[in-house]
């Protein structure tokens, strides 16, 4: 094919300088024939072959299209790869070819046949306010300083785009539920139609196109609120494409660097606030109104939240072990140890499981998921540990209270301790420690404090430090009292024999 020079001096030769074809053809060498097609048509470049031809795979390329035909019957994952044709060639039919013109020879095949096409997709412009689409993804972040595998639920507008995203330690359908009724006070109503990837907390069965059996439980819920779902088709998760970008997006901006902190409900209050800032996005630059501004238009159209939220607990019962505990899911809670031996009755939520005995709660722990776990308020044992303190040092609750308290506590023990004997200086800060029962801690704290500077060796000057005290007179003696003066406690200091 000629150059653009070449076709370029053809062309001004004759148009321009009047030179005949023959003359030019003198000029430039080329034939008389390519000298009038230049004169005729304008420069094309090269052209392409109708077909290219691939002499190495004559004879091979029936073998490779009935493979690839017998593929549309087979699962997806378990199809032949370019790669595999070609040592199947090698080894089975003596192929001396290169793996580049089978793999040329491949791509034109599957093209022909219709088989591993990523297909088209059709614009749509969603209805405002009508559909949502929902999706879990897979994060770490540190909680409490222990590296912790989490879930993240996301809620998302087609429409507006605003969105809403929440951490949990599992995807349960106590955790699913949850989730969807943080997210309708997040949007301030409830989408209509919502769509679903499988999720095994909604779907019991897949039968035939779109129709599922649904959990009972993700049944029961949807009925309260009065909303549809929609399910996706089998590894089809372009057709909840919103939700799938904006796992994504969460982990890259939300995210990232990897979050530290103590608990996990301060990490989702962190991540509320990245969903309201989101509001404040444009989705394509340029574009006129942000995330918010959109919603703003389409929030009217949804279903009002119900009167009644939806109790999301399960209940169930159990009987307090010897060690004070009731075993639920696994794992242990504790309660008062004056239960031990009595059946309780359980109320298990997604974040919380609270004990009742008789119609009365008496205890509540944050929920933990796993095996063999132990949660225990230190407390439910003060009493029995008041009856052996001899136990007060090993006791498990104990040992994990005592990692977290003020370095002012070790001293008050200590100090009791040596002023009145360890058994009975135990037993006086553990009625220390029951303190908080009435009081708040900061208080407790305070006036343990203030007992060490006073130098006492007694409980009871930490007690009488949180009562409360007669105000002193602002101005003048009231008629009928005295002037207060407040207490002097260092005479608590000689009840241990300690001045």
């Amino acid at each position: 094919m000629l150059k653009v020079e070449q076709f370029e001096f053809i062309r001004t030769s004759y148009r321009v300088y009047g030179l005949s074809i023959s003359e030019i053809a003198r000029k430039t060498g080329h034939s008389r024939n390519t000298i009038r097609k230049v004169l005729r048509n304008e420069h094309s470049g090269y052209a392409a072959r109708k077909q290219q031809p691939m002499p190495a795979l004559e004879g091979f390329a029936g073998a490779i299209d009935s493979w690839l035909e017998q593929d549309k019957q087979r699962p997806p994952k378990q199809r032949h790869t370019a790669r595999r044709i070609f040592r199947r060639l090698v080894h089975e039919h003596g192929f001396q070819g290169s793996e580049p013109a089978v793999r040329r020879y491949v791509r034109q095949a599957k093209t022909r046949i219709g088989l591993g096409a990523k297909g088209a997709f059709v614009p749509a412009e969603p209805d405002a306010g009508l559909e949502a689409e929902v999706d879990w993804g897979d994060f770490k972040a540190y909680i409490a300083g222990k590296l912790t595998p989490l879930k993240l639920f996301c809620m998302r507008s087609k429409y507006s785009s605003t969105s809403f995203v929440r951490a949990y330690p599992v995807e349960r359908q106590q955790a699913l539920i949850d989730a969807h009724m943080q997210a309708f006070a997040f949007f301030g109503g409830v989408f209509p139609t919502l769509i679903y990837d499988n999720m095994t907390a909604a779907v019991q069965k897949i039968l035939r196109g779109k129709k599922r059996i649904e959990q009972d439980g993700f049944a029961k819920f949807r009925a309260h609120y009065t909303f549809d779902a929609v399910f996706c088709n089998p590894r089809a998760a372009h057709e909840k494409g919103g939700v799938e970008g904006l796992v994504g997006y969460a982990r890259r901006n939300f995210l990232t660097p990897v979050p530290d902190v103590d608990s996990l409900q301060e990490l989702n209050e962190s991540l509320l606030s990245q969903c309201l800032l989101y509001k404040e996005q444009h989705i394509v630059s340029g574009q006129e109104y942000t995330v918010g501004q959109r919603f703003e238009h389409e929030k009217h159209r949804l279903l009002d939240l119900p009167a009644q939220p939806y109790s999301n607990t399960i209940s169930q019962s159990g009987k307090v072990n010897h060690y004070g505990t009731v075993i639920s899911d696994k794992n242990h809670y504790s309660v008062p140890s004056r239960y031990a031996g009595l059946k309780v009755h359980l109320s298990l939520g997604a974040q919380k499981v609270e004990v009742f005995y008789d119609g009365r709660r008496i205890a509540c722990h944050d929920r933990v998921y796993g095996n063999n776990k132990w949660v225990l308020d230190p407390d439910h044992y003060l009493d029995l540990l008041q009856t052996r303190p001899s136990a007060f040092s090993s006791a498990k609750p104990i040992k994990q209270w005592r990692a977290e308290w003020p370095a002012s506590f070790e001293r008050l023990l200590q100090r009791l301790r040596q002023a009145q004997g360890i058994g009975k200086g135990t037993k006086d800060f553990i009625s220390v420690l029951k303190l908080y029962r009435e009081h708040a801690s900061e208080d407790v704290e305070r006036a343990v404090q203030r007992a060490l500077e006073a130098g006492v060796s007694s409980g009871e000057a930490v007690r009488h430090l949180l009562r409360p005290q007669i105000p002193e007179p602002v101005s003048g003696p009231v008629p009928g009292w005295s002037s207060f003066v407040p207490a002097d406690i260092s005479v608590y200091g000689e009840l241990g024999g300690v001045s």
